[in-house]
C-alpha cells in the first residue's frame, strides 16, 4: 500500500496569530462564533483533512491581561466537537484535555462520548496543562513540577484506556423479549489503585467505536517524549530546523520500539503555519500583514510566557536580543525553542504563531487528487462511518471506500 500523507487543520476560531481576529476577513467574535467553527470543519472535511485540532487552556492564557489576544475565551472543545460531528462524515475532531487537572473517570466518559456521537472519530489530545495560573483555577497556588505532572500522565493515560475497556464490544444485548439489556460476563471493574488515582470502574458510557479514540501528545522534553512513546499514536512536533527536527523523529521511533510497539503504528505531524500566495512576495507580504497587527505588549506578553513567564524585557529594544531568562516548570520544550533559536529576539512577531511553527511563505501547485483520510493506526483507507465495517487492526468505523 502506498504511503499517504496525513493533514490536521489547527483551527481556534479567535485564530492561530494572536493578532488573527483583527484581520479585515475574520470574524471579530470567531472565537465563540459557532457558525464560523462549522464553516472551518465543512471547509477542512472538503479539503480532505483526516482531523480538526483544537488546543486548550485551562485559564485565560498567555497575553490575556494586556487586553488584544482574542484567544482568551472560547468554547470547550470535547463540548464544541460534540456539535460539529454531526454535520460532517469523515472529519476527525482530537480536543485537547488535562491529565493534571482532570479525573479519568470524567474524561474517559467525556470521549468515549464524543467517539460515539461521531460515529468512531474522536481523538485525545494529552497535555499536562504547565503555568501557575492554571493551577490557581483548581485548588494551588502553583503548579506541579515537571516531572511529577508527567509521572501523573502516564497513570492517567492507562486508567482512561482501562475505563474504555469496560464493555466489551457486543456486551448489549437489549432483547426486549427476555428482558436482558447487556451481559453481565462483559462488563469488567477496572479496580485500579495506583500512586496517584484509584478507580473502581466501570465506565456508564458503552465501548467508543474505535475501542480506544485516538490518544495524540505534543510534549518535547525529555518526559513528554517517554509520555509519547508510551500512549501515544499521533504526536505533534514543532521545528524551526530539518535536522533538530529529524532527530526527533528518529528519536520517538527509537523510544517506541524500545518499549514494544510498533513504530510504524505512531505518526509524527510537525506543525506548519502556511501563508499562500500566487507569487512567494504575495505570500510575504499577507504574512507581515497580519504581523503588522500585532500591539506590541500583546506581542511580549505572550513571548514572556512562551518563555516560561519569568521574562524581563523591560527597557530592552523589541528588536533586540533576548535578555536571559531561567527555566521554569512550565513548557520546558517552549523555553528550549526559544532558547536556541537563531531569531531570539525581543520582536513580538517572533512569538506571533503561538506555538512557534515553522511557517512558510509558498505558492500553489498542482497535485494529485487526495483520497479520504486512513485509519491513523496502520494507514488502511478509513472513509467514515458505518459500524458493520472495520480496518485490519479492528476499529469498526473504518471502511475501505476512497474518493478524489
Amino acid at each position: 500500500m502506498s504511503r499517504q500523507i496525513k493533514l490536521a487543520a489547527f483551527l481556534p476560531g479567535g485564530g492561530q496569530h494572536i493578532a488573527a481576529w483583527r484581520h479585515p476577513d475574520a470574524p471579530a467574535d470567531g472565537a465563540t462564533n459557532f457558525e464560523f467553527h462549522k464553516q472551518l470543519a465543512l471547509t477542512a472535511e472538503r479539503g480532505l483533512f483526516d482531523a480538526y485540532f483544537l488546543a486548550d487552556n485551562l485559564t485565560v492564557g498567555l497575553g490575556a491581561r494586556e487586553g488584544g489576544n482574542g484567544k482568551i475565551a472560547g468554547f470547550e472543545p470535547v463540548t464544541l466537537f460534540a456539535a460539529l460531528a454531526p454535520l460532517t462524515t469523515h472529519l476527525g475532531f482530537i480536543a485537547t484535555a488535562s491529565t493534571t487537572y482532570e479525573e479519568p473517570f470524567t474524561l474517559a466518559r467525556k470521549f468515549a462520548s464524543l467517539d460515539l456521537l461521531s460515529n468512531g472519530r474522536a481523538g485525545w489530545n494529552v497535555v499536562t496543562s504547565a503555568g501557575d495560573e492554571t493551577a490557581q483555577n483548581f485548588n494551588r497556588d502553583v503548579q506541579p513540577n515537571h516531572a511529577d505532572r508527567y509521572a501523573r500522565a502516564h497513570e492517567h493515560v492507562d486508567t482512561v484506556k482501562a475505563l474504555w475497556d469496560s464493555w466489551e464490544d457486543d456486551a448489549f444485548i437489549r432483547d426486549k423479549q427476555s428482558g436482558r439489556f447487556h451481559d453481565k460476563g462483559k462488563l469488567h471493574d477496572i479496580n485500579h489503585k495506583g500512586e496517584h488515582f484509584s478507580v473502581k470502574g466501570p465506565l456508564n458510557v458503552p465501548r467508543p467505536v474505535q475501542g480506544h479514540p485516538v490518544v495524540v501528545q505534543a510534549g518535547q522534553s525529555e518526559d513528554g517524549r517517554g509520555l509519547a512513546a508510551h500512549s501515544a499514536e499521533v504526536i505533534f512536533t514543532a521545528h524551526q530546523k530539518l535536522e533538530t527536527a529529524q532527530e526527533f523523529y528518529r528519536d520517538i521511533k527509537a523510544r517506541v520500539a524500545a518499549v514494544g510497539r510498533d513504530p510504524d503504528q505512531v505518526l509524527i505531524m510537525p506543525g506548519v503555519a502556511p501563508f499562500v500566495g500566487h507569487t512567494k512576495q504575495e505570500a510575504q507580504e499577507k504574512y507581515q500583514r497580519l504581523n503588522d497587527l500585532i500591539l506590541p505588549e500583546d506581542g511580549v506578553a505572550l513571548l514572556n510566557g512562551l518563555a516560561g513567564q519569568t521574562l524581563d524585557i523591560r527597557g530592552y529594544p523589541l528588536d533586540g536580543p533576548l535578555p536571559p531568562s531561567r527555566e521554569t516548570e512550565g513548557l520546558k520544550s517552549r523555553q528550549a525553542l526559544i532558547a536556541r533559536s537563531p531569531t531570539r529576539t525581543t520582536s513580538p512577531s517572533a512569538s506571533s504563531t503561538s506555538g512557534w511553527r515553522r511557517r512558510a511563505a509558498t505558492t500553489p501547485s498542482s497535485a494529485a487528487p487526495r483520497k479520504w483520510p486512513t485509519c491513523w493506526r496502520n494507514g488502511s483507507p478509513a472513509r467514515l462511518p458505518t459500524a458493520s465495517t472495520s480496518c485490519r487492526h479492528g476499529c469498526r468505523a473504518h471502511s475501505t471506500t476512497s474518493s478524489t
